[in-house]
C-alpha cells in the first residue's frame, strides 16, 4: 500500500489519508472470524471511527450517585456502559482546555480513565456469587484492571498485581496509590513463573494476555503497521506458556479470566481451546451470555466474549471465563532463591502503640491489614497475602504507613490518601486556588490556620496528603514524583 496517496484503498474503497491503517490480509482474515450476524463494511467503518472515552468510578472513594451529583455542574454527557455499573462513555466540550486527566476528581482518584471494553475482563472475574479472597492479575500495569478489582472487593483480602516490564511497575503503583487501594503486593516477573512459584495459591486469576493489538487501531491508527499472521502465532505461543503457569497457581474450583484486546482466533478461543485439551477433566468454560444485557451479540459457541469493534462501539476485545474443575499435577518447583525477607511482624504491644497514634490524626485500617517493620519504616500489609512470603520476591508489598523518629511517627503520602477516610479530625478544606497549588508542589497561605500543627488537607472531601503549620503557612508534603504542571483544573500555571 502506498501511504504517500492522497487516497488508498481497502478492498476497493477510497479511505482518506489518516484512516487506520488495515493490512489486507488481516481484513480477510476477519472477514473468516467475523460471524454471520455481523456485518463486515460496519466493522470497516467502525475501525476508522474516533475512540469514545470512558472512565470508572472509583467506589473505593465515592458512590457512583455521589460522583454524578459532584460532576453535574460541569455538563459532562456520561453515557452507562452496560457491563459496569461504574463506567461511563463520557463526551465533554473542555477536552482541550482542560485535559480529563488534569481534572481534580481524576488526580484525587475519584475516577480512573480506562477504555469500556477493558472493563469487560473484570465483571467477567466477579460474575459469580463468591468473593474471592486471594486474586493475581498477572500483566497489571498501569493499572486499570488492578484498581477495578480492588474495587470490587471493597479493599478486601489480596491482590498479586504483576508487571513484567520494569520500567511500567513504578506508573502501576502510583495508579493504586491515587486510587486509595490497601490491598496490593507488587511483583516484577515474567508471568511465566507464577505456576510453579505459586500453585494453587489463588481464588481467582486475571490473565490480560500481551497479545497483537488488533482491537486498539482506533485509538492507534498505526497498531496494525508491523502486523503478520506469522507474529499472531509467535505471540500466541507466548499466551500459551502463560495461560499454562496461571492455571497452576490457580486454586481447584477457582475462576481464570483470559482476555485480550486483539481480534483473531489464533490468541484467543484457540488458546483456551489448547488449555482444555492439555487438561480435559480439570477445564470447564463458563458462558458469559447473561453477562450484561446484549452480552448475546458477542457470545461465541463456547460462550466466550468476542467483542468486534462495532458491536458495542468500542475497542475490540476477547474475553473467556474458564473454571478449574480439579487438580492438576504440579510443575517442577522453582531454582531461583527468594532472598531474605526484611520485614518482621509488629509485636502486640508496638501494634497497639502505632495503631493508638495513628488514630489520633485520623488514619484507621480494619483486620484485613497487619503491621510489619523494616528498619524505621512502618508498612502495613494485606493478610490474606501472608502466605506467600518466602516463596515470590516483592517489588512492593502492602502500603508504607510510617516512619519513626525521636518525636513519633512521620506519616507517609499514600497511607494518608488510603486511610485518612471521612470526618477525619485533622481534615482541612482546601478552596479551588489552594488545592491547584497544592498539585504544584507548592505551599499554602490559607486566611484561616488550623489549629493544630498538623493538617491532613483536602478539597471536595478527599485527602490530598499532609501537611505541616510552620508560620501562616501549610508546609506541602505532596511527592515531588507527583507534582503537575501545566493546565490543571483551576487556572494554568
Amino acid at each position: 500500500m502506498l501511504h504517500c496517496a492522497p487516497l488508498f484503498f481497502l478492498l476497493g474503497r477510497p479511505v482518506a489519508q489518516n484512516a487506520v491503517y488495515l493490512p489486507e490480509e488481516f481484513l480477510a482474515q476477519m472477514r473468516l472470524a467475523m460471524p454471520q450476524h455481523l456485518d463486515f463494511d460496519e466493522f470497516i467503518a467502525a475501525c476508522q471511527r474516533p475512540l469514545r472515552r470512558s472512565i470508572r468510578v472509583n467506589t473505593l472513594k465515592i458512590s457512583v450517585d455521589a460522583f454524578l451529583e459532584l460532576v453535574a455542574p460541569y455538563g459532562w454527557q456520561l453515557t452507562p456502559v452496560p457491563w459496569c455499573a461504574e463506567g461511563f462513555w463520557i463526551e465533554r466540550d473542555e477536552e482541550e482546555s482542560l485535559p480529563l486527566g488534569s481534572t481534580a476528581e481524576h488526580l484525587s482518584g475519584l475516577f480512573y480513565i480506562q477504555e469500556a471494553s477493558s472493563m469487560l475482563p473484570v465483571a467477567a472475574l466477579f460474575a459469580g456469587e463468591t468473593m474471592p479472597l486471594r486474586v493475581m492479575d498477572v500483566a497489571a500495569a498501569p493499572g486499570s484492571k488492578t484498581t477495578q478489582i480492588a474495587a470490587r472487593m471493597g479493599n478486601q483480602g489480596a491482590i498479586l498485581a504483576n508487571e513484567f516490564s520494569a520500567s511500567r511497575v513504578k506508573v502501576l503503583h502510583a495508579n493504586i496509590s491515587r486510587c486509595g487501594i490497601q490491598n496490593v503486593a507488587l511483583t516484577h516477573f515474567d508471568g511465566r513463573v507464577f505456576g510453579a512459584a505459586l500453585p494453587e495459591m489463588f481464588d481467582a486469576i486475571l490473565l490480560d494476555a500481551p497479545c497483537s493489538g488488533e482491537g486498539v487501531v482506533r485509538k492507534d491508527a498505526d497498531a496494525l503497521k508491523n502486523w503478520s499472521h506469522a507474529s499472531n502465532l509467535e505471540i500466541a505461543a507466548t499466551q500459551r506458556e502463560l495461560i499454562d503457569s496461571a492455571f497452576h497457581a490457580l486454586r481447584p474450583g477457582g475462576v481464570l479470566v483470559y482476555s485480550t484486546c486483539t481480534l483473531n482466533r489464533d490468541e484467543n478461543e484457540t488458546v483456551c481451546h489448547w488449555l482444555a485439551q492439555q487438561y480435559p477433566d480439570a477445564v470447564e468454560f463458563e458462558p458469559l451470555g447473561k453477562l450484561f444485557e446484549g452480552a448475546e451479540q458477542a457470545l461465541t459457541a463456547e460462550g466466550f466474549l468476542h467483542v468486534f469493534p462495532q458491536i458495542f462501539d468500542c475497542e475490540g476485545f476477547f474475553v473467556a471465563r474458564l473454571r478449574k474443575t480439579a487438580a492438576v499435577e504440579r510443575l517442577p518447583a522453582p531454582t531461583y532463591k527468594v532472598g531474605q525477607f526484611p520485614f518482621a511482624p509488629l509485636k502486640t504491644r508496638e501494634s497497639a502503640a502505632v495503631t493508638a497514634a495513628a488514630a489520633e490524626v485520623g488514619l484507621r485500617w480494619g483486620d484485613s491489614l497487619r503491621l510489619w517493620q523494616r528498619d524505621k519504616e512502618i508498612w502495613l500489609f494485606p493478610a490474606a497475602i501472608e502466605d506467600l512470603i518466602g516463596k515470590v520476591r516483592f517489588s512492593r508489598l502492602g502500603m508504607r504507613l510510617a516512619e519513626t523518629h525521636n518525636k513519633g511517627y512521620r506519616w507517609q503520602h499514600e497511607a494518608v490518601i488510603a486511610l485518612a477516610g471521612d470526618n477525619n479530625p485533622l481534615a482541612f478544606e482546601l478552596t479551588t486556588e489552594e488545592a491547584e497549588a497544592w498539585y504544584r508542589g507548592r505551599d499554602i497561605y490559607p486566611q484561616a490556620l488550623p489549629a493544630g500543627d498538623e493538617a491532613i488537607v483536602t478539597f471536595q472531601g478527599q485527602a490530598l496528603g499532609l501537611a505541616k503549620k510552620v508560620g501562616s503557612r501549610l508546609k506541602n508534603s505532596y511527592p515531588r514524583e507527583l507534582v503537575r504542571d501545566g493546565q490543571l483544573f483551576a487556572g494554568k500555571a
